[in-house]
């Protein structure tokens, strides 16, 4: 049983599940699961992505995890109980990483890989996370690295901003919409701040920069020294700034055994110090470090190390330098400290001992000729890492706590930048530089070591207050390195003495000068000492500097008595007067002096004497002023160190104990002020907090509070009449804590005395705020800096005044003082103000109720001129967004503890003082681009925020008047114009997605209530609607609702859920408040038609299904509304299409809008039933269809590959607008649209065709056409004329002159007639006459034809179960075409069979495509009707293959058994015809078909239509080479042999066999005509073979006799096969008495044949020479052509080695699928062994089509009328000499047997004719005879046929039957040329000519190379 979880609410997969059971929900490795029911080891619930698919999964394949259950129920929303960051990064990795798999389908490699890096480091981070390893500054400073990386990618990505505080994202429901902008705006410059490397770049210093960061650290660690002295080592390392040649740092030492740096470990990271204090101006400075190396031991290494020493020395080594500077400009960027230190090696250097000291000079200026590398030190030799860090000392270890544990800090020799008051720091650095001593006659010099040692003064040692270095412990005492041999040793040694500061005044330094002997091993003697005290007389501490100190000789240390030495002097510099005349018990040489230099670094003691005479005054009375003066000029540090002893003196002088002023209260009062103003010091503005807790906690000062307040009165009106206004700038800089001394003196009095004089003290302060008010009246450039600096610091004043004065008497105090400036103010004194109100707002003052409606009122009186001249915007912008703020924070306090209107009133001031200003600036200043904006726009919206009903109702109240609603409505207009600019322009940034969401949700609530007023105030009667109104509210909900930032649909998965869980789907809310709006308009809804069709349009298609199945009645309501008022529903009509055309292009709308619209509209219409139901119906199926047509085009707008598609969809959505609905608009856009489309694809003829639409459309008139997009204004014949011209240069390219032609009539006739434009008359009568040249000179490839059929319910709708003919490209054979095919519709599969598909197929999900080729049926009797004689082949093969609509393919079928033997006795041919939409060339490149018929043809009936085109071919043949006795013999000898050869060696013995037999004619008596009709073409082929070879004969050369003679004999023996088909008669006399009814061959003159002028050789021997050669069979066998779908493998190769067969017309023209193979089979009657039919198509892509044959009416034949000569082909042109000599007439034939020649022996017999039927109708021939009326046949010879032509009644003559073969093929480049001649043919110049392209070219000549090889 299945039970609802408790706990189980969420959890993760971590198995793939297929969820292969009933209702399984498969589930991917990762996915997040919401459990719904738990059952017996199973869950039900739904997988995150996709929530609406609910399903079960096993428990096992799902780790169940703890989560946070909100809105238990049906909307309960689940939240893990993870880490913020964590589950953040979980969601992030889920929207990457389909992202990612994108950017690899894509191949952006480099995007791809970088995103990969970056989401390996998330898993790795998130893993970390999960751990819990880590702690929580680890944890802290991991969650801002991962958020610094997600920022950086969604930025790159193009994602949303993530709004965070931290490291966490911010929850939008806890702030206001102003908090939510800032946010925005930090986050924004973080993220662009951020870097790949997961690390914030700290943003530019500015006005908007943040706060400064100005104490660095520098962390250093040694890593490695890798030397190997021998004896232990002390190497010292600090800052040196090379610039200042100082030391900034003190030393830091790491001490290293003799055994090597690994084997010392004094304690845990003593080779590692942080610098502390380095301030910005540091990291400016060139910075290096310097390494001291001092090793420890012997004097010097060369002595034996065998004996153990008694004694070390400290002895110089080596020195190193590492200049970091590049490394500080840099890491000064970063604001959050790396992970990793970056490490540095720099090597060790040596030098002279007197030059030790200088040493680091010498390398920093490169002067190696005075020092050396080390030797044995290799490449490297200290090893060290550096890291910076940055921020207040204690928090970088907070932030560092494991780094910086224990560690050293070595200081800066100094104070820091900023002094912190918690700082406490008693240092004096000695630094030991050089002394200079005697000789004492010796010839060395001595090896002094000096001891420091600190002592009292009574001679006891201070322990541990000696630190030669940090890192080290404080000793008693410290002994210097020693120089070797040196009276002048310099030893440049930094001593830190951290003395006690109770101890410091009696304190004294002794310096012990002891000589080191090398010889004596004894103890180091002592020979003298120098001394200084600590503290001079007075309590000063010794000056920093250079002091030189006496050297006084001692040798026995028991003599070193303090009480002794200290009464002598120090130096010669020693202030105490007299003590040079002291008597010395000691021993001084003038020359011997040591010089040493001090530096205190102490907050607790002072070397100022100003100071201490100002701390001291009282022992010093009468210099006071002197003391006062001396204060004033001292430095910050000295007054903030001894700050409270300061304060305590100064206001001990500054008034009696009474009360009363003293004599230098004045300056005592500026010295006040100078230390108040060092405080706004950013060195010194942490000692603030000081200041208060000496304010409230020491400060006793009871009366002063009459004298400050004095004070600032008379500095009040001082600065109205003097021109010495700084000192009063300054006074009022420090208002502040002057206010916080009068305060605090004030409540000091008032707790001694019982609040005495209260009275007179408000009185006092009253005058005092008069006095202000009255200075900040004045106008003046000369105040003007005063005033601003008054309102800049007055603003604290009044909040501090709440301690001795009411909260509304200050608010009171406060709105006087903003109420006494002018009206006007200069700019800068405007920003003072608003800075004053801005403070004012944000302090206590604004958290009293009544204070704050004052103040509101106020602020809002002094904002609404700022807002109305759009000054100041931003500033004014701050202090709406602070109040906002705060009531917000107010109201959910409120509302928290339960409190309710409690902000009402304020709001009220807020909606009726400042909003209508507000809303008109930001109308303004909306399509501006300044920073501004935003801000504003952010208030406007954060304070209708905050607005409830009451406060919309209170605006609607205050704006209205009986009188007039002009005010409100315009309100109303503003408001609408405001947000509906919101949502359509990007006032926020395009990715601050949750800001955008926010301002959405208050927006949603604001039109909720914009309806009121509309309802209630416009449209209570007719008079008081306003169409405006309503119409700017629709139009605004629309564009609300149709935002890109509310379509979920193209949101991430992930985006999508956050958004469906935080905020729902606005949509359906606010299209059903469109939709209540709407049904309260009643009778007014007419008003809104047609304008709000389109905008509802819109929200209808939006793919939501409730809110469509909503809206989409309105459109019923349209139609019947406007039904009712007009008696009809055209607007509505006419917009819904004009705006659904529109609207689908922008990609909106899908199949799922198409049904619905069908369904509910029509269901409404049949369910009430109205008048007008079936025009309705009528109407919305309309629209179904064209819904269906544009979402076709839309699916295949994009892409190449889908250019055929457009251009059928296309053409489908002109014919909707054309003959459905009328739109001629439309139907015009469409028509542009797809010539674009063929003019991209070069479809010249098409794109012709497509303008001849629209040129249709126009007339030749006078009426002005508007401009458009593709032609200018102007009258509709100039339009209709520069479409023609047009259409004309189409038909020019695409070489369809025929169709120009008729153009270019209707424009000359324009010219002549009309415009009298003899220019452009003479231009387009040149194109006219240049297209009938080429129409006769230019060669035309034929195009071949397709039938392609789409099946499948998966193809569009436009061709789903359809079938088309194809108009192939130019030269584009079926294999070629099915590949282009298979690229259009790459998931389609081809069948292989051409059969009808079964209907598994046509209703299968996939997509299967059928072609085949077919033949077009030339319909040209219309074209040729009124023609006397033939037409010309190059005028009548136009239309053979072009302007079709029929078209016909042949298949092959048996019926009855199949004779193995003899196959045509059972071969049928099953003839589809196919009749198209429109005839091609059209608009398209192929049309649908629309009729289909299907014959199925006899074998016999066949056999005489292969016999007719065989016959046919072999009379042209004859024909040229009769007329042309020179050209080349070959073509008609192979064609006589393959004739003869095929027929003798069984062909038409096939025939014999199958239909001469008797039975044949018993069974099949119906087809008795047809075999007589074969018989009679078996006839007429013998006497055409006859004919053929007489003109062989004669033209033969002498090496071709010999197979003349062969053929001569083998036609003999087919003659004598023939006999028994007529054994009665003698087979001539049976032939002619045949012919007699047909005319004689031989008896007949031919007429000349049209022949191509610039071409030497005719034609048309040439392509029938071709069309031989390229023949693929003969009698003997079926061919196997390359795109025959059906033909047999086995059928290649000619089985009874016969010679190759004549082909009807090779492979310049296609022919339909099968074709070939159903010709040879006729034509092979004994065929070859029976193959098994194969359904693959051979993959050779030359193809070839035969003429067609009408099945019921056979025309006479193509072939069979020989065409007349062109005059200059005659046998008068030298250019054409034939074989015969001038003037001789050609050789008669020889006479036929029957027939005897009766004509007179003068006459020379013409060329042999063919035959005409005059009188007989079924004549299968057209003869050259032409009747004369009267039933005799009028012979036309050669050569009358050019001169004279005289027939009265010209015979019909199928245009088809008079074609002459199609132009040759030149062979391609290299290839030797077909001889058409016995003269030699120069291959250069027979291979330039390209008239046929080279495909064609070398098709050909491989077909005849093939046929003519032995």
């Amino acid at each position: 049983m299945w039970v609802p979880t408790k706990n189980k609410k969420y959890g993760v997969a971590v198995y793939n599940w297929e969820g292969d059971t009933r209702y399984g929900l498969s589930l991917e490795i990762g996915d997040t699961v919401q459990i719904l029911e738990e059952c017996e080891g199973w869950f039900r619930g739904f997988c995150s992505k996709n929530r609406s698919l609910k399903g079960i999964f096993p428990t096992s394949y799902v780790c169940v995890k703890s989560c946070r259950v909100e809105n238990e129920g049906a909307n309960e929303v689940v939240t893990p109980l993870e880490d913020a960051v964590v589950n953040e990064v979980t969601l992030v990795l889920r929207e990457w990483g389909h992202i990612w798999k994108k950017l690899y389908l894509e191949r952006e490699s480099y995007k791809f890989s970088t995103l990969r890096k970056v989401m390996w480091e998330l898993l790795d981070w998130r893993r970390q996370m999960i751990t819990g390893t880590l702690t929580q500054d680890q944890v802290r400073a991991l969650q801002l690295k991962i958020t610094s990386k997600v920022d950086w990618g969604n930025r790159k990505l193009g994602l949303d901003l993530v709004p965070r505080v931290g490291a966490l994202m911010v929850d939008p429901t806890t702030m206001s919409i102003v908090e939510l902008h800032q946010v925005h705006v930090q986050s924004s410059e973080s993220s662009q701040g951020a870097s790949a490397r997961g690390t914030v770049r700290r943003p530019r210093e500015g006005p908007g920069a943040l706060k400064r960061v100005l104490t660095h650290h520098l962390y250093f660690c040694m890593r490695d020294f890798r030397l190997n002295v021998g004896e232990d080592i002390e190497i010292f390392f600090s800052l040196y700034d090379t610039k200042r040649a100082a030391y900034i740092s003190e030393r830091f030492l790491v001490k290293i055994s003799k055994e090597g740096f690994s084997s010392y470990v004094e304690r845990l990271h003593s080779n590692c110090t942080i610098f502390t204090d380095l301030g910005t101006s540091d990291l400016n400075r060139d910075i290096v470090v310097v390494a001291h190396v001092m090793r420890v031991g012997r004097m010097l290494l060369s002595d034996s190390a065998k004996h153990k020493l008694p004694q070390l020395y400290r002895r110089p080594y080596g020195v190193a330098v590492l200049n970091i500077s590049e490394f500080l400009h840099k890491e000064r960027e970063q604001t959050t400290p790396q992970d990793l230190d970056q490490e540095f090696s720099f090597k060790v250097y040596q030098c002279e001992e007197k030059d030790f000291h200088t040493l680091h000079e010498f390398i920093i200026k490169k002067q190696s000729n005075k020092f050396s590398p080390v030797s044995g030190q290799g490449n490297y030799g200290i090893d060290v890492s550096l890291k910076l860090l940055h921020g207040e000392l204690p928090q970088v270890k907070e932030d560092n706590a494991l780094l910086l544990k224990n560690m050293a800090v070595t200081r800066k020799l100094g104070f820091a930048d900023v002094i912190m008051p918690g700082d406490v720091r008693n240092d004096l650095y000695l630094i030991l530089e050089r002394g200079e001593f005697e000789r004492g006659g010796k010839s060395t010099g001595k090896n002094i070591e000096v001891t420091v040692l600190v002592l009292d003064n009574t001679g006891k040692l201070l322990d541990d207050t000696l630190f030669g270095a940090s890192g080290m412990d404080g000793s008693s005492y410290y002994q210097s390195v020693v120089i070797y041999h040196h009276n002048s040793p310099w030893w440049a040694e930094t001593i830190r003495l951290a003395v006690p500061i109770d101890r410091f005044y009696g304190a004294h330094v002794r310096l012990e000068f002891r000589h080191c002997s090398t010889r004596d091993k004894t103890d180091k003697k002592l020979f003298g000492f120098s001394f200084f005290r600590l503290m001079v007389d007075g309590g000063a501490t010794i000056h920093d500097g250079l002091h030189e100190l006496y050297i006084y000789k001692c040798e026995d240390k028991g003599r070193l008595d303090p009480a002794v030495y200290l009464n002598l002097p120090i130096g010669a510099w020693d202030p105490i007067p007299g003590i040079q005349d002291v008597p010395s018990p000691f021993g001084r040489s003038t020359k011997e002096v040591v010089c040493v230099r001090t530096l205190l670094c102490s907050t607790k003691l002072t070397q100022n004497d100003d100071l201490l005479a100002l701390l001291q005054w009282k022992a010093h009375p009468n210099n006071i002023k002197e003391a006062l003066d001396g204060v004033l000029k001292l430095n910050g540090e000295e007054l903030v160190k001894f700050l409270q002893d300061v304060l305590d003196a100064l206001f001990s002088m500054f008034s009696t104990e009474d009360g009363s002023s003293t004599a230098h209260s004045y300056l005592v009062f500026h010295v006040l002020v100078s230390i108040f103003s060092l405080l706004e010091d950013t060195k010194f503005e942490h000692f603030k907090p000081v200041m208060d807790a000496y304010i409230t906690g020491h400060f006793a000062a009871a009366l002063v509070y009459k004298g400050l307040l004095s004070h600032v009165q008379q500095s009040a009106d001082l600065a109205q009449t003097t021109d010495s206004q700084e000192p009063i700038q300054k006074i009022f800089r420090s208002l502040e804590y002057i206010f916080k001394f009068i305060i605090q003196s004030r409540l000091l009095f008032a707790r001694a005395t019982g609040c005495q004089y209260e009275e007179n003290f408000k009185k006092d302060l009253l005058s005092v705020f008069a006095a202000i008010n009255k200075m900040l009246s004045q106008p003046g450039e000369v105040i003007l800096p005063t005033q601003i600096s008054l309102l800049t610091n007055i603003s604290p004043v009044y909040e501090q005044l709440q301690q001795v004065l009411p909260t509304i008497e200050c608010t009171q105090l406060a709105t006087a003082m903003l109420a006494s400036l002018p009206r006007d103010l200069p700019p800068q004194l405007a920003q003072a103000k608003l800075t004053a109100i801005r403070h004012l707002v944000t302090s206590k003052l604004f958290h009293d109720s009544e204070s704050r409606s004052l103040l509101l009122s106020a602020t809002c009186t002094h904002l609404r001129p700022h807002l109305a001249q759009r000054n100041e915007l931003k500033l004014s912008s701050d202090i709406l967004a602070d109040i906002t703020s705060y009531l917000f924070k107010q109201r959910e306090s409120q509302i928290a503890a339960g409190k309710t209107n409690v902000l009402h009133h304020d709001m009220e001031i807020i909606c009726i003082s400042i909003l209508d200003m507000l809303l008109q600036t930001v109308l303004i200043i909306l399509d501006r681009t300044a920073t501004v904006v935003g801000y504003l726009v952010a208030c406007l919206v954060g304070i209708l925020q905050l607005m409830e009903t009451s406060h919309y109702r209170l605006i609607w109240a205050e704006l209205s008047s009986r009188e007039s609603t002009k005010p409100l409505k315009d309100f109303l207009l503003r408001l609408f114009l405001v947000f509906r600019d919101l949502v359509k322009q990007d006032v926020f940034p395009q990715d601050w997605f949750v800001m955008k969401a926010e301002t959405n949700l208050v927006m949603l609530e604001a039109l909720k209530e914009f309806s009121f007023p509309l309802t209630n105030r416009f449209l209570a009667d007719r008079h008081a609607f306003d169409h405006q109104l309503w119409t700017n509210y629709f139009n605004l909900a629309v564009s609300f609702l149709t935002q890109p930032a509310l379509q979920l649909e193209q949101f991430s998965e992930v985006k999508r859920n956050k958004v469906v869980i935080r905020y729902s789907d606005l949509r359906v809310v606010m299209g059903f408040q469109i939709l209540e709006m709407w049904s309260t308009l009643g009778e007014h809804k007419i008003a809104f038609i047609p304008s709000m069709v389109g905008p509802f349009m819109e929200v209808t298609l939006v793919p939501e299904p409730e809110l469509r199945k909503a809206t989409l009645r309105i459109f019923f309501d349209m139609m019947e509304v406007e039904q009712r008022a007009r008696g009809n529903f055209k607007q509505v009509e006419s917009e819904l299409i004009d705006k659904l055309d529109l609207l689908i292009s922008e990609n909106k709308g899908d199949d799922e809008y198409r049904q619905l619209f069908n369904t509910i509209l029509l269901d409404r219409v049949q369910s009430e039933d109205p008048a007008w139901r079936d025009s309705g119906a009528a109407f919305i199926s309309s629209v179904t269809r064209l819904l269906e047509r544009l979402l076709d085009y839309r699916s295949v707008i994009q892409g190449d590959e889908n250019r055929d598609k457009r251009m059928s969809c296309t053409y489908n959505l002109l014919n909707f607008y054309k003959n459905e609905i009328d739109r001629k608009e439309m139907y015009i856009r469409y028509i542009h649209k797809l010539h674009d489309l063929h003019l991209a694809a070069e479809n010249f003829s098409e794109a012709g065709f497509t303008m001849k639409l629209y040129a249709d459309q126009l007339t030749w008139g006078m009426n002005p056409l508007p401009a458009s997009p593709h032609f200018p204004a102007q009258p509709e014949w100039q339009r209709k004329e520069m479409i023609y011209r047009k259409i004309v240069h189409y038909f020019d390219k695409g070489k369809c002159w025929e169709q120009g032609i008729p153009l270019c009539k209707e424009l000359a006739e324009l010219y002549e007639y009309r415009l009298f434009d003899y220019s452009k008359l003479s231009h387009i009568l040149n194109t006219q006459a240049k297209f009938f040249d080429n129409i006769l000179m230019q060669l035309r490839p034929e195009p071949e034809y397709f039938r392609v059929g789409f099946y499948g319910l998966s193809f569009p709708l436009f061709v789903r179960n359809k079938v088309f003919v194809y108009r192939g490209l130019e030269y584009e054979r079926i294999g070629a075409f099915t590949q282009r095919l298979q690229t259009e519709f790459p998931s389609a599969q081809i069948l292989m069979k051409n059969t009808l598909p079964e209907d598994n197929i046509v209703n299968s999900d996939g997509q299967y495509i059928q072609i085949c080729n077919v033949k077009p049926l030339s319909d040209n009797e219309s074209v040729f009707s009124k023609g006397m004689f033939p037409v010309p082949e190059k005028i009548a093969s136009f239309y053979q293959v072009n302007m079709i609509k029929k078209f016909q393919s042949d298949r092959p079928v048996h019926k009855g058994p199949i004779h193995k033997d003899n196959e045509f006795k059972s071969l049928w041919i099953e003839r589809t015809t196919l009749e198209t939409c429109n005839s091609l060339p059209g608009i398209l490149r192929w049309f649908e078909v629309t009729k289909r018929k299907c014959d199925e043809i006899p074998p016999v009936r066949f056999a005489c239509e292969t016999m007719e085109n065989v016959n046919a071919e072999l009379r042209q043949l004859i024909y040229y080479h009769t007329n042309e006795p020179g050209l080349n013999i070959n073509p008609l000898s192979m064609r006589l042999q393959g004739i003869i050869d095929a027929n003798v060696m069984g062909g038409i013995a096939k025939y014999q066999e199958a239909f001469f037999v008797p039975e044949f004619i018993t069974s099949h008596p119906e087809f008795s005509e047809f075999v007589y009709k074969l018989r009679a073409l078996i006839f007429d082929q013998v006497h055409d073979l006859e004919a053929g070879l007489i003109v062989h004969g004669q033209l033969a050369p002498p090496e071709v006799q010999p197979l003349h003679r062969r053929l001569m004999e083998r036609l003999s023996q087919m003659k004598a096969g023939l006999r028994h088909l007529a054994p009665h008669l003698d087979i001539m006399q049976s032939s002619d008495s045949y012919h007699r009814k047909m005319g004689s061959i031989v008896h007949m003159p031919l007429p000349p044949v049209p022949v191509d002028k610039n071409n030497p050789t005719y034609e048309g021997v040439n392509g029938i020479c071709s069309r031989s050669s390229g023949s693929s069979g003969n009698y003997g066998h079926l061919a196997m052509e390359a795109d025959d779908i059906y033909s047999k493998p086995g059928e290649k190769e000619n089985g009874d080695g016969s010679a190759p067969p004549v082909p009807a017309r090779g492979d310049i023209r296609p022919k339909s699928a099968g074709y070939n193979t159903i010709v040879e089979m006729a034509r092979n009657p004994m065929g070859s062994p029976r193959n098994e039919y194969t359904s693959l198509p051979s993959v050779r892509p030359t193809h070839s089509r035969e003429g067609s044959i009408d099945a019921d009416h056979p025309p006479v034949l193509r072939k069979s009328k020989p065409r007349a000569l062109s005059p200059h082909m005659n046998g008068n042109d030298q250019s054409h000499r034939n074989s015969w000599p001038d003037g001789e007439a050609a050789p008669p034939l020889p006479p036929r047997g029957c027939t005897p020649d009766k004509r007179p022996p003068e006459y020379t017999p013409p060329a042999p004719p063919k035959r005409l039927g005059a009188n007989n109708k079924n004549s299968l021939d057209g003869g050259d005879n032409i009747s004369n009326g009267s039933g005799e046949n009028q012979s036309i010879g050669s050569a009358e046929w050019g001169p004279v032509i005289d027939a009265s009644d010209p015979p019909i003559l199928s245009p088809r039957s008079q074609q002459p073969p199609a132009p040759p093929p030149i062979p391609p480049k290299g290839t030797p040329p077909l001889a058409l001649s016995t003269t030699p043919v120069d291959p250069a110049t027979a291979n330039e000519n390209y008239s046929v392209p080279p495909r064609l070219r070398s098709s050909t000549m491989e077909s005849t190379n093939s046929t003519t090889s032995p």
